[in-house]
């Protein structure tokens, strides 16, 4: 819309929506929504977020006509044999129709009393007028006549649901001859369903254009808006109620359909080579096209496949077609593409890391969900599960994970990536190779960015992650104390087939022992003993079933002897007076704190809930005489305040504590759990890629207890409480240990830092007595339905800080709206960029910014700049 008094006549239009009642449907004022925008940016910023709540609440009939007559202008235009002709059926139009249906729908989602209007509208069986009588109406909106002629009863017929009619219609124009993909043959089908790229399921790519790769964005953006209905609803309510239009997308009984969609979307995204010439510091200027259509891509698919349906009254609920045909995938060729495209995108912040001209490389934005894609993949397809571990490529994974999880360890705006990393290493964790294989050395760990690299490190893949692990814990300041318990799993998971672990990984886990068993940690709450006894069991796994292998582990179990008997001999009263004991050291001595130990100690459940001052703080872990601890659970004290509807986390089954804030969430109390250890015998009778994974239509909850809690909400330890656990700790195999090996060790070597061969042949050649290998145990995790709640509320979020990215200004789809599913936090404007220059320079800066914008070594034109706005999605964890 070039001349200002087009858009002039086009805001007054808007204005007479609120301002003017009950407007004709026939009325040509309606066609003025699809002649006169010219872009997205028109729409967006004349047809203003006030302009469309105006609207809806004070002219609310007018807001229906406005969506039926754009749809049904959409769906005249989609069935016309002439479409995209310019002249006959713009493509404009159509742009138009779908930019105008993207722009008002978020408002009407955040109007929870509009829910039954809404499914009447979108969802409830109508009749819409006939082809024929369409057509002939259609000379109305041109203003070529005057008088129309009365409808009779054969001028309409039954349809549809509005929404159902209008995804499909969506679908089609995906694959849309000259509109989205290359004009078709004449004669033939305008909609050929042909998937985009090569890759899955496609050898050859589509000749494309930037137009259609724009077109295939403006859908992609209407078709993730219609399932956005999720970000209005809290994460308890989403699962269980469910969204029409994902229903409707994802139980699509048209395999062409589902199978082009999947594929198109996961080679397009997977396509992507964000390693390209580019002029330096050329992100700051302009998006890459190609990166905004791939961050649709990706987003819509994740969308699909993410989505539970949910269950059906007294019927059997249909199954998540895209999730069904991604889990079908078997062929070697299609996994290898699969890896490859993720590792690409994943591998970028390494690079950007290492770069010498900072900025030039900057991290993909879409990061986070790769690492969702990958975990989708590894859940619902055992094959692609199978050909990572079996193949070794677990490796490339197990390093990009947890950079990913240490580089973003202490950014509380990052927590829910961090999280998903742990419970993707527990995914992975479950299976025998996948521990088989981290015995390989580790050859190139001097390599890695400074944010993953280990000084010093010598050992296997296997010391690797422990140490990361380690790290995780020890250096996150107690915000990760939520994934505590996934973590702890790993390391379980592992144990039985780790050998020749390194003398520091053997001391790490030792200092993780003695913290866990120190009196303070163990009476903070009433669950922590269960991380302890999770961290005995993998002890113990390793003693028995790779004993030989890891004389270095036993030597240092010996060297730690003390600890295991005081925790044996441990009592109420003993544990109480060591913490006052040391607390009066600590007073008397004006020692400081441990800067780890600032946190609370609270349990994994309760320390993402209740927003907690220093007068509630339970005491500090680091009670252990032997040695000092580093090392602390529980959340840090500026922690809680930042996080609305935090992370599910990975927890004992046990756990369930009550909900102690107003603020808290329902979401906080159900999360992604450790099922008790399963043998692998049991877990071969499971069904083939169920069990473990399987999470639609999950309803479990976790199990209850009685919280020995004061009114205060501080936890009291009891006698009767201590001896419910206690005597229940796998301590016998340790034990054993100690009581018979420390004849073939000399005193002098237990207080060496360095251990004699001699020493290591002696403890590798014994045969304990007493010790028998127990089965292997795996401690996967399953889905409850507030665990999905998390799961999509971070999806979401990541989508709504995109579209923020990604738009201009006052384009963001859901900027401004009332969302439930995550907290959108208010952020302080920043000051001048380059980028984005303030005051009197602002034309000059301006003009500079688009001068580097438009040098383009490849000769494609440069796209215009975005802008980040100042709101930013506090999603649960994320």
């Amino acid at each position: 819309m070039g001349a200002s008094d087009s858009k002039l006549v086009f805001k007054k239009g808007i204005f007479r929506l609120s301002e003017e009642r009950h407007i004709p449907s026939g009325d040509v004022y309606w066609a003025s929504f699809w002649e006169l925008p010219e872009s997205a940016e028109d729409i967006f910023s004349l047809f203003a977020a006030a302009d469309v709540r105006r609207t809806r609440d004070n002219a609310l009939e007018n807001l229906e006509s406005l969506i039926q007559a754009v749809t049904a202008r959409l769906f005249i235009l989609r069935n016309h044999p002439s479409f995209p002709d310019p002249e006959l059926a713009p493509d404009r139009e159509a742009l138009n129709c779908i930019r105008v249906l993207t722009r008002v729908l978020p408002f009407v989602y955040e109007q929870e009393s509009l829910q039954q209007w809404e499914d009447q509208l979108f969802w409830s069986p109508r009749r819409r007028p006939t082809r024929k009588s369409s057509i002939a109406n259609e000379v109305l909106f041109d203003g070529g006549q005057d008088v129309s002629t009365k409808p009779s009863g054969d001028d309409f017929e039954d349809a549809k649901p509005l929404g159902q009619e209008l995804i499909d219609a969506l679908l089609d124009l995906l694959f849309f001859s000259d509109f989205t993909v290359p004009r078709s043959p004449q004669g033939k089908p305008k909609v050929t369903y042909a998937i985009w790229q090569s890759g899955v399921g496609c050898n050859t790519s589509i000749p494309t254009t930037r137009d259609h790769e724009s077109n295939r964005c403006e859908i992609l953006r209407l078709l993730l808006t219609l399932a956005s209905r999720s970000m209005y609803l809290s994460p308890s309510v989403l699962p269980q109620q469910g969204i029409k239009a994902l229903t409707y997308i994802c139980t699509c009984s048209d395999k062409q359909v589902v199978l082009s969609v999947l594929c198109s979307l996961l080679n397009t995204t997977l396509k992507y080579n964000p390693v390209s010439w580019r002029v330096p510091y050329n992100a700051l200027v302009f998006n890459d096209p190609k990166e905004i259509l791939v961050t649709y891509t990706l987003q819509f698919l994740l969308a699909t496949l993410l989505y539970p349906i949910p269950e059906q009254n007294g019927a059997l609920t249909p199954k998540n077609t895209y999730r069904h045909f991604l889990g079908r995938l078997h062929r070697p060729q299609d996994f290898q593409f699969v890896v490859d495209g993720m590792t690409r995108i994943l591998n970028q912040p390494l690079q950007a890391n290492s770069s010498y001209i900072p900025g030039a490389q900057p991290p993909v934005r879409f990061a986070p969900e790769i690492i969702m894609l990958f975990w989708e993949i590894t859940q619902c397809n055992k094959r692609f599960r199978s050909f990572i571990v079996d193949t070794e490529r677990a490796h490339d994974f197990i390093v990009l994970v947890l950079f990913y999880a240490l580089e973003y360890k202490t950014d509380v705006s990052r927590q829910g990536v961090v999280r998903m990393c742990a419970f993707l290493l527990q995914t992975l964790s479950v299976e025998k190779n996948f521990g088989v294989n981290l015995n390989k050395s580790f050859q190139a760990q001097d390599t890695l960015p400074p944010a993953i690299r280990i000084a010093g490190f010598r050992g296997t893949y296997g010391d690797f992650l422990i140490q990361s692990i380690y790290g995780l814990i020890t250096t996150s300041h107690g915000k990760l104390t939520a994934i505590y318990p996934a973590l702890l799993a790993v390391i379980n998971n592992i144990a039985a087939y780790l050998e020749g672990l390194s003398a520091p990984t053997c001391s790490k886990i030792m200092q993780l022992f003695n913290s866990m068993s120190s009196p303070s940690f163990l009476l903070a709450n009433e669950t922590n003993h269960g991380l302890l006894r999770s961290l005995l069991e993998a002890i113990n796994a390793i003693i028995e079933h790779q004993c030989d292998k890891n004389p270095q582990f036993i030597f240092t179990i010996l060297r730690n002897r003390k600890r295991f008997e005081a925790l044996r001999s441990l009592t109420l009263e003993s544990g109480q007076e060591e913490i006052e004991r040391r607390n009066r050291r600590r007073k008397d001595s004006s020692a400081s704190h441990d800067p780890l130990e600032q946190s609370s100690t609270r349990s994994s459940a309760e320390s993402i809930r209740s927003p907690t001052g220093p007068a509630s703080r339970a005491p500090t872990l680091g009670d252990v005489p032997e040695d000092d601890s580093t090392f602390a659970i529980g959340d840090d004290e500026a922690d809680s305040d930042d996080e609305t509807r935090p992370t599910p986390a990975a927890s004992s089954p046990s756990d369930n504590p009550s909900v102690p804030s107003s603020v808290a969430s329902a979401a906080d109390d159900d999360v992604p759990r450790q099922l008790q250890g399963m043998s692998e015998k049991a877990r071969g009778k499971m069904p083939a890629g169920a069990g473990n994974f399987s999470r639609q239509n999950s309803t479990a909850s976790l199990g209850s207890h009685a919280a020995a809690q004061s009114q205060s909400g501080l936890f009291q330890p009891s006698a009767q409480w201590m001896d419910s656990w206690l005597p229940e700790l796998p301590l016998h195999t340790t034990l054993t240990v100690l009581q018979q090996l420390p004849v073939l060790v000399p005193r002098q070597a237990l207080s060496s830092d360095t251990v004699s061969q001699a020493t290591l042949g002696k403890i590798r050649d014994v045969q304990l007595v007493g010790v028998e290998p127990s089965p292997i145990r795996v401690h996967s995790f399953e889905w409850s339905t507030l665990a999905l709640g998390w799961y999509e509320s971070l999806l979401w979020g990541f989508i709504f800080a995109s579209e923020m990215q990604v738009s201009k200004g006052t384009v963001g789809v859901w900027n401004t709206t009332n969302i439930k599913l995550f907290r959108v936090q208010e952020t302080a404007p920043q000051g001048p960029t380059l980028t984005s220059p303030r005051g009197a320079v602002d034309a000059v800066g301006s003009n500079i910014v688009s001068r580097i914008g438009a040098i383009n070594l490849r000769g494609v034109g440069s796209p215009s700049v975005s802008t980040l706005g100042n709101r930013q999605p506090s999603p649960q964890g994320a």
